[in-house]
């Protein structure tokens, strides 16, 4: 277990973004002494849940002091709702938003982003479930400042997406008569969904069958080729 929770501190930590030259030393280490402690929380958390989540086992990943922590994350709130912003938010940010932005043509875009999730989720993700439900369903109903937090990343997702939309329908590629704000919606909340249920049933081939009518439902909202 503390040798998956550190490789994935180590792909997180030498990310191109990381390895930037010319970086006072100083600053540097201070910046990856916090990356390690989000890393290892989040990696926590995804297993366990917010309050479950031990900052004993983070400091044991992570071989810091509890002083290290709280010199960055005064409270163990502080340090999840980083987590939220710092990991979650901004890993949909390269998988998604990000890429939905950048495209020239962002319809196909989402297409190829839901069509990729659908082969990369392995056993371990179905098993764990999405970090950014989990959260959700957990701690909305009962921290202000987590429901917030989260409504932020949700927020993201969906402007993403519907931006996306509304410039396909722009180019040509969208029916005229969507809906983009409520499609978008939809998307969000499908995608969601068939990560929910896939976790509960423990099953791979239903978060594949799943995505598979979130795919065929985006390509139902395009423009007919013509014949």
């Amino acid at each position: 277990m503390i040798g998956a929770k550190r490789a994935a501190s180590i792909f997180f930590l030498t990310h191109p973004y990381r390895l930037v030259c010319n970086v006072d030393m100083d600053a540097k280490q201070s910046d990856l002494t916090r990356q390690k402690l989000l890393q290892a929380a989040f990696c926590e958390i995804h297993r366990r849940g917010f309050q479950a989540a031990s900052i004993v086992n983070i400091l044991a990943d992570t071989g810091l002091t509890k002083g290290a922590l709280y010199h960055y994350f005064p409270t163990k709130q502080a340090l999840g709702l980083a987590v939220i912003e710092e990991v979650v938010g901004e890993r949909l940010n390269g998988l998604v938003f990000k890429p939905l932005r950048d495209s020239e043509r962002p319809v196909e875009t989402l297409l190829e982003i839901i069509a990729n999730v659908s082969r990369r989720v392995d056993a371990e993700y179905i098993r764990l479930g999405c970090p950014l439900n989990n959260l959700m369903q957990e701690m909305s109903p009962l921290d202000e400042a987590f429901k917030l937090q989260l409504n932020a990343v949700l927020t993201a997702w969906q402007k993403a997406a519907e931006d996306a939309l509304e410039r396909g329908r722009q180019q040509g590629a969208l029916r005229p008569e969507v809906d983009t704000k409520a499609a978008a919606l939809f998307i969000v909340s499908a995608w969601e969904g068939c990560i929910g249920i896939a976790k509960n049933l423990q099953s791979l081939e239903t978060f594949s069958l799943c995505m598979k009518q979130l795919h065929d439902y985006v390509v139902w909202l395009m423009v007919s080729p013509s014949k």
